[in-house]
């Protein structure tokens, strides 16, 4: 149960609705729509058991589960609707070893943010756009608009300033807070008039911070000058790529990969940010004859760190936004038609010598993360035997 959802509107429903919820369930979902859009939240039907909610209860997040406030607790009672103040709400249903009820239905949808100020993080720099409209219902012009660096000059249209921050320029400050990397910069508003000014200038903070599982977007104003704020959820960009041999030269472009028993298959995986301070490497990868399952029949090739095939090997990389590794066509694909690999990538700040990243094969508890780390994951394939390669009576 759970799951992230992506869709600009759908339904949430305990597991077995309208029967009877499992004992001992706990399910997320992460419900994210697209930037500058909120979720609104509606329960259409609540039925558990009822008191203090120790036992079973909904949870309502405003953004990712670890790291947002509760908008709200519940499990039983009237109807609520919820409304986030970013484009991510997370939805939490727990049940204990006890009574088990009908469980509860929600409906989500995605409304329009409906503000004149967006902001995007993107893998290489934060998109920043402010209405020229809105600047001069406020008495302010496009051209007092500036960031903390004079050098770096936003694009001006006819009806919008748009700035292109880049993660490591134009005065970008990086920091390490808690569980996140914090990129910020500020837009300076200047009011016009020298020497008489009539309005205050106005400061608008901007801040991508690297999460758990995902970029928070963060923009405000300052002295609440101007009421503007946005938050914002994505993802990290990363992906994985086969290649012919280990010098990985040339990439592997077939789709399917078709490959022969025991055959060597190298992979590298690659981070697309330009921050240079961080570094990926290969936490968990897991083999499935399914690309939407990888719990029912699971081969792992290595999991936290630690490998569990003999043939799975790490190879030096020119760069830390790269991790390459390589593993042997196991018998596993012989019982197979097709073989998908979901892999979890690990990225920490660079020389964090307390991060997994550095410290390899660990028996970790999942959330004992280090200061700065992220997880991303990434599935890869179909992987399938060449014709002749397998066994007599399979396809």
């Amino acid at each position: 149960c759970g799951g992230s959802v992506s869709d600009s509107s759908g339904m949430l429903q305990s597991p077995n609705y309208p029967g009877s919820y499992p004992n001992d369930a706990d399910c997320v979902w992460e419900i994210q729509v697209e930037n500058n859009f909120r979720v609104t939240l509606t329960f259409r039907d609540i039925a558990m058991q009822s008191g203090t909610c120790q036992h079973d209860y909904i949870e309502v997040y405003d953004g990712p589960l670890h790291s947002s406030p509760l908008l709200g607790r519940f499990c039983s009672g009237s109807f609520p609707t919820y409304v986030s103040s970013s484009n991510m709400m997370s939805v939490r249903f727990h049940s204990d070893s006890r009574y088990s009820f009908r469980g509860f239905q929600a409906h989500y949808s995605s409304i329009p943010a409906g503000h004149n100020t967006t902001i995007q993080c993107l893998p290489d720099y934060m998109h920043v756009v402010v209405s020229r409209r809105y600047l001069q219902s406020q008495g302010y012009s496009a051209e007092g608009v500036t960031l903390n660096d004079n050098g770096c000059r936003p694009t001006v249209t006819s009806q919008e300033v748009v700035f292109n921050i880049p993660y490591s320029g134009c005065g970008t400050i990086q920091e390490e807070n808690n569980d996140t990397i914090n990129y910020s910069n500020t837009i300076r508003v200047a009011s016009s008039g020298y020497i008489i000014k009539r309005k205050k200038n106005i400061n608008l903070h901007i801040s991508c911070k690297m999460l758990r599982k995902s970029w928070q977007q963060v923009m405000y104003a300052a002295e609440d000058t101007v009421d503007v704020n946005e938050y914002q959820f994505g993802r990290y960009n990363m992906n994985i790529t086969f290649y012919d041999s280990p010098a990985f030269l040339r990439q592997v472009r077939s789709s399917p990969y078709y490959i022969d028993l025991n055959q060597n298959l190298y992979l590298q995986a690659c981070l697309h940010s330009s921050d240079p301070s961080l570094k990926v490497v290969v936490d968990t990868c897991v083999a499935s004859p399914d690309p939407h399952d990888f719990n029912t029949l699971a081969y792992y090739l290595v999991r936290n760190g630690c490998p569990r095939d003999s043939s799975y090997a790490t190879y030096y990389s020119p760069s830390s936004h790269f991790a390459r590794f390589k593993f042997n066509a196991f018998e596993f694909m012989s019982r197979h038609p097709s073989v998908y690999l979901k892999c979890q990538m690990l990225v920490c700040r660079l020389g964090d010598y307390s991060s997994h990243c550095y410290r390899g094969c660990s028996s970790r508890a999942k959330r004992d993360t280090s200061s700065a780390e992220e997880e991303v994951d990434v599935v890869v394939g179909p992987l399938r035997l060449r014709e002749g390669d397998a066994p007599s009576g399979s396809t």
